[in-house]
């Protein structure tokens, strides 16, 4: 029987994205469905690449490269869903990567089910934000993209804690506070498909967040740690810049962000 870290492993080398999330998807809903029959698909071992498989396009280039959208104008908005699509795919990765890594950890069932639940919506966002794309007239892959976006994984590749706090407490936790601005830009066009789209991932990723903030408090529960000072430790070791304010105090609240979680953090070390 296949185990769920060798279906996440199997995602994780899969190299074009709409095959990597049709996978995604076949293989949560092989998991959930297992879970509801009563008879759950084994954990297992496998061992997850450093970094995933991708496509030949997007070229991946240093942030510093990377053109600054100006989402006034079609191809600047193209350029903004494009931006989104990468990090969307970028997401699916993190989650199954979060599945497969870290066998050391005994995690409940719940954990995966986080996880894997997760990684399903992020497939449906990238298969969400390409659909707009096409309609535009492009697609994934035509320009370039961000190269800097898998640093977080590799730099926690061995820390579950460090992994928890810096990709779904900071990384996804900074979409909350953006998203509804984006909204605004693709209201203003009148591209309604876009904003759609863009309210879908809205809604979802205030539980990506609250499952990451979930088991970092669990995990700093099971070994007697304050969550507050370790994550502050942990962001500042693994994230290397200070956060940018504004703030979306509402949904980080929701998702069981506190403010002197991240307040702490927006001052240089």
């Amino acid at each position: 029987m296949t185990s769920l870290r060798e279906m996440a492993v199997e995602i994780l080398t899969t190299a074009d994205g709409r095959a990597k999330t049709a996978l995604s998807h076949q293989h949560a809903r092989k998991w959930f469905d297992a879970r509801k029959s009563g008879a759950p698909l084994p954990v297992g071992q496998a061992q997850p690449p450093l970094r995933p498989a991708r496509p030949d396009k997007p070229e991946l280039l240093d942030p510093r490269d990377v053109a600054r959208r100006r989402p006034g104008s079609p191809e600047g908005r193209i350029a903004l869903l494009h931006a989104i699509a990468h990090i969307e795919l970028n997401a699916v990765d993190l989650h199954w990567d979060m599945v497969a890594r870290f066998p050391e950890v005994d995690m409940p069932l719940g954990f995966f089910d986080d996880w894997v639940k997760a990684a399903d919506e992020e497939s449906k966002h990238f298969n969400l934000v390409c659909d707009c794309l096409e309609a535009l007239g492009s697609h994934y892959g035509a320009l370039p993209a961000h190269a800097g976006m898998w640093r977080a994984a590799e730099d926690t590749v061995g820390d579950i804690l460090g992994r928890l706090a810096v990709v779904p407490m900071v990384l996804e936790a900074r979409g909350l506070d953006v998203t509804p601005g984006m909204i605004e830009i693709f209201e203003r066009a009148k591209e309604a498909r876009a904003v759609e789209a863009l309210k879908v991932i809205y809604a979802e990723e205030v539980g990506h967040v609250a499952y990451g903030s979930k088991w970092f408090n669990f995990l700093c529960g099971r070994q007697g740690l304050d969550p507050q000072p370790v994550f502050l430790d942990l962001v500042r070791r693994y994230f290397h810049s200070p956060l940018k304010p504004p703030f979306n105090e509402e949904k980080r609240a929701q998702a069981g962000l506190p403010p002197d979680f991240y307040w702490p953090l927006t001052e240089p070390v």
